[in-house]
């Protein structure tokens, strides 16, 4: 049986993904889609938190945009809640208060964040390219805007995303 995969290149090597249609597959064909349009090409992971998680996936990370955090595809995907842990490895989506707010912006986690489970929509692991997670993981940071330690010091691109079949 073949199954679609998504192979993200990053400025520090790939990272490639196995999605989960069974757990969240609007969620899963919705980064897909995304994916295939392009549309994470030329953005970059725009927050990491050591020993939690990146995060990435936002069209306003393509430009040093002071509001980069709040962009995405200009619509809404429901939220698909489950049991699969927040584990290392794990991709998720991120969103704001709203549980059905998620659209582009996706984490992936670095570590156990269990305090997560059934609060965000996970869609897939890391199936190869755990040596690039932790080099994208251990990204010198800075204090953004927020107060948070999360802004990278060097941009950490994402050059493109990419599905195919395995």
């Amino acid at each position: 049986m073949t199954e679609e995969v998504a192979i993200i290149k990053t400025s520090a090597g790939e990272i490639t993904l196995k999605f989960w249609p069974d757990v969240a597959p609007k969620t899963v064909e919705n980064f897909k889609k995304l994916a295939k349009e392009g549309f994470y090409n030329g953005t970059a992971f725009h927050r990491i938190v050591k020993g939690f998680m990146i995060q990435g996936g936002d069209p306003l990370s393509k430009k040093d945009d002071p509001m980069v955090g709040t962009g995405g595809p200009g619509y809404k995907v429901k939220a698909e809640f489950s049991d699969r842990p927040h584990v290392r490895g794990v991709i998720s989506m991120a969103r704001s208060q709203d549980p059905n707010s998620a659209g582009s912006q996706f984490f992936i986690c670095l570590a156990d964040a269990r305090f997560l489970d059934k609060q965000y929509t996970c869609f897939g692991e890391v199936i190869e390219g755990d040596a690039t997670l932790e080099i994208l993981g251990n990204t010198p940071t800075a204090h953004g805007g927020g107060g948070e330690k999360s802004k990278p010091l060097s941009r950490v691109a994402v050059e493109s995303i990419r599905v195919e079949s395995r």
